[in-house]
């Protein structure tokens, strides 16, 4: 059974995600966005290993603790590597990473099966996370609302093309968005004003 622990990390409550099967010793964290010490504790605390971090985009709110995570773990750190371009003031300096990761990769990390599908318009890098019945959605679709475009990087006929392409699958996925809380594809699909016009 699949374990998803959220912690609200940093000054902007990112939903940092701490993802393991069950009985797994091993874990993966998305977009953890500060506060390494609370990860940290977490992992401690739960006897976990933190195999690998990967990042919904490349904002500052969403990769502050990703340096002090991997100098305490070395645990893999995967980015959308068109979110290089967003100017390091959004980014709060270069960003760290280890590897890479694009449209239709399939990542097997701490026991699980993780997909990725490159969903641009919030920035340029920016995707989604699939993991068995969970979509991990970023800033791309949040519970009622969308990732706004006028940063540098946003797109907004991008990102109505990245909703739509949520909107036509057929499965209720539970979303776990990168702000605010969890929903589900069917609610967004009926109450979301974004995803009702695309």
């Amino acid at each position: 059974m699949l374990k998803i622990t959220v912690k609200e990390l940093g000054i902007y409550f990112v939903n940092c995600y701490l993802i393991h099967e069950e009985h797994s010793r091993s874990c993966i964290a998305i977009d953890p966005g500060g506060n390494a010490d609370k990860v940290i504790k977490f992992l401690e605390e739960n006897n976990l290993t933190l195999e690998a971090i990967l990042l919904t985009h490349g904002h500052f709110d969403h990769v502050g603790a990703v340096k002090d995570l991997h100098e305490k773990t070395q645990c893999k750190v995967y980015l959308h590597t068109d979110d290089l371009l967003l100017p390091e003031n959004f980014t709060a300096g270069p960003l760290f990473y280890t590897h890479e990761y694009g449209e239709g990769d399939i990542l097997e990390l701490a026991g699980l099966t993780i997909k990725v599908w490159h969903t641009p318009g919030h920035t340029e890098g920016s995707v989604c996370l699939f993991v068995d019945d969970a979509i991990f959605s970023g800033d791309t679709l949040f519970c009622h609302s969308c990732g706004r475009t006028d940063l540098p990087g946003g797109n907004p006929e991008a990102l109505s093309a990245s909703l739509a392409r949520l909107k036509a699958l057929e499965e209720n996925y539970r979303v776990f968005p990168g702000h605010n809380r969890a929903t589900t594809l069917a609610i967004e699909k009926e109450y979301n004003p974004f995803m009702k016009k695309v």
